[in-house]
């Protein structure tokens, strides 16, 4: 099997490939491309063999950001987004993606490029014609829905903000499936789930022997997603030294690994989320200023479900029409005693409480109409109390907040230690529940418990 493979030229290995692709010599010159690049410049291989590339491709990339030059000096993998004009004259836009060739004594042999065509992508498509996986027609959410097909076609960093449950994720998934990097990987990492030293190392990556255990180098998320977005959820929980490190990355696109010396260019884009008021942390030193100032580019604030007039009738009819499918029940709908009920709730937890409401719904209801009786309990009780859900923009009064606590003075270590204590006290030790009235997971939690000596 492996002399068979040997015995393949590069051209055969190249041909039975579903995208162009072009071999180079370390002088960018073309020594093969397979017969769906043929098809796609119009060029035919024997015809071409020996010229340099930007004869052949003809893209508009070539004067100043050419990915095969840029692959070879930086030594990586480059992508690029640039139009082409085939023999017929006729430009077609593509996605290009070049990476340097070494051979077995680790000398530069030369550039693999691929080239995709590009059409327009069909999440594009549906933000421009506001069919949006998001529902709801109110003002507030149509305000948010109208901006993204304009910020998806930018490479700005993106601030994504609101309540928890309140759909900052796909809201962000969306962008990238609307961009130009909608092809390239989405990658999300949580700030608020891993450890510093373990973050660091997720985000940034490690060389062998940095730590102990690692045994060999790992690229971090942010090079993994090279060509595409990475989403940073929770970002309000960074720790500040890698705060630092992020802002340094935004800036120059250039990350060091853990234990590196020598830095790694990439090329992602950068959205960021948080249910955290970024403003009031910056004011008592938790959050820094200027990597507020570098991911505030454009923000985008999504609306609590309590503000989206006319929404809840349209998300209940959604998520029934899910889930009837999915459990293979007749559901008929909500009855008006139910909608009543679950008009006059508040939703603290937003969208995310909603479709949990209603799955249990759909869960208990054998058929036909949902009626009270199979809505959760603290829907019918008056004297139970709700489910606890972090609201940050109003949070509960003998919970100790930043801004309450600023009244008092003290550094920022001092102010997070209170609010980790009250939650503690209020929730009667159980840290699940005092984790998500403070709006954190349970790791960042037990972190942070372990950070202040609790």
């Amino acid at each position: 099997m492996e002399s068979a493979i040997r015995a393949l030229s590069p051209q055969d290995l190249i041909e039975g490939l579903p995208v162009g692709v072009f071999l180079l010599s370390p002088s960018l010159c073309l020594s093969g491309m397979n017969r769906s690049l043929e098809v796609l410049t119009g060029f035919l291989s024997a015809d071409v063999g020996g010229l340099p590339c930007k004869y052949v491709l003809r893209s508009s990339l070539c004067p100043r950001n050419c990915p095969g030059a840029r692959a070879l000096a930086e030594n990586r993998r480059v992508q690029a987004t640039g139009n082409i004009i085939n023999r017929s004259r006729e430009t077609v836009p593509v996605r290009i993606t070049a990476s340097p060739l070494v051979d077995e004594n680790g000398n530069t042999a030369g550039v693999l490029e691929t080239v995709e065509e590009l059409s327009r992508a069909p999440a594009a498509d549906s933000l421009e014609t506001g069919d949006s996986p998001m529902v709801g027609v109110s003002p507030a959410l149509r305000k948010v829905l109208d901006l993204l097909p304009a910020v998806a076609q930018t490479d700005s960093s993106v601030l994504i903000t609101g309540e928890t449950g309140t759909g900052k994720d796909l809201l962000a998934s969306l962008i990238h499936q609307a961009s130009p990097r909608a092809a390239g990987p989405f990658v999300k990492v949580n700030c608020g789930a891993l450890p510093e030293g373990l973050l660091e190392s997720e985000l940034f990556g490690h060389v062998r022997g940095a730590f102990t255990g690692a045994v060999a180098d790992k690229p971090g998320r942010f090079q993994l997603a090279e060509g595409g977005t990475v989403y940073l959820t929770e970002i309000g929980d960074l720790p500040l030294p890698l705060q630092v490190k992020l802002l340094t990355f935004l800036d120059d696109k250039e990350a060091i690994p853990v234990g590196g010396t020598k830095s790694v260019k990439t090329d992602v884009r950068v959205i960021a989320a948080t249910h955290r008021n970024l403003e009031s942390m910056v004011s008592q030193g938790g959050f820094r200023a200027d990597l507020l100032y570098r991911l505030n580019i454009v923000r985008l604030h999504i609306p609590p479900l309590r503000e989206r007039e006319g929404d809840l009738r349209l998300l209940l009819a959604h998520f029934l029409s899910q889930y009837r499918e999915r459990f293979g029940k007749n559901l008929e709908g909500f009855s008006p005693k139910a909608r009543s009920l679950l008009g006059a709730y508040s939703f603290p937890g937003n969208v995310r409480e909603l479709k949990n409401i209603v799955e249990y719904a759909a869960s208990v209801c054998p058929s036909g109409e949902i009626t009270p009786e199979h809505l959760p309990e603290y829907l019918t009780a008056p004297r139970e109390q709700p489910p606890e859900f972090p609201a940050p923009e109003s949070p509960a009064p003998d919970l100790l907040l930043p801004n309450a606590a600023a009244k008092k003075g003290g550094t920022w270590e001092t102010i997070e230690r209170e609010m980790i204590v009250a939650a503690l006290v209020a929730c009667r030790g159980n840290r699940s529940r005092a984790a998500a009235r403070l709006g954190w997971g349970r790791s960042t939690l037990w972190r942070k418990m372990k950070q202040h000596g609790l």
